[in-house]
């Protein structure tokens, strides 16, 4: 195993992680900004408001595209064990 295909394996993992977080983290962050700049305006400081919508954010992102997470990490998977094989 030389040098180019770890950082290649190393590269499509870090890509790969990359990928399937990005939905969940950008909207979670979308909401939460938008829950502070409501509770500025209106002057209400409940930190589990906040919680609780990022939390329901994240767990509709993961119903939504949870199969094409778990698809794109199996095509992930299959590769590396392409690379293993004899």
């Amino acid at each position: 195993m030389n040098t180019e295909l770890v950082s290649e394996i190393l590269r499509e993992g870090v890509w790969l992680v990359i990928k399937l977080c990005a939905p969940m983290l950008l909207l979670s962050m979308l909401v939460g900004v938008l829950l502070a700049i409501f509770q500025a305006v209106t002057q209400i400081h409940e930190q589990t408001l906040s919680f609780i919508f990022k939390l329901t954010v994240v767990i509709s992102v993961l119903l939504i595209g949870g199969s094409w997470m778990m698809e794109n990490l199996l095509d992930y998977a299959h590769w590396l064990y392409e690379l293993m094989r004899p």
